[in-house]
């Protein structure tokens, strides 16, 4: 399922218009952005959170020719999902 999809979807069961229903979904994605961004989580009972998670400094390798190089520290955005959505997925 890609946006569009969704879109679609949330206005079907919601009964708003596709344009209503995408301002809804983008300002919903905004607000997750924004919590992470300001170092948050956001968490959604049942369905599960979204975090940023610390990812160490490491040395890696070049597959083509072997070489090692240093991968710097870096911030990741993450999701976990809760226990209702695992469950219905299973």
């Amino acid at each position: 399922m890609n946006k569009t999809e969704l879109v679609a979807r949330v206005a079907e069961v919601s009964g708003l218009t596709k344009k209503d229903a995408e301002l809804a979904l983008n300002a919903t994605l905004a607000a997750v952005q924004e919590s992470l961004v300001g170092g948050n989580k956001v968490v959604l009972t049942g369905f599960g959170t979204f975090e940023v998670r610390e990812r160490k400094a490491r040395v890696g390798h070049n597959p083509r020719t072997g070489e090692s190089i240093s991968i710097p520290a870096q911030k990741s955005p993450a999701f976990k999902a809760g226990k209702v959505l695992k469950d219905s997925v299973r």
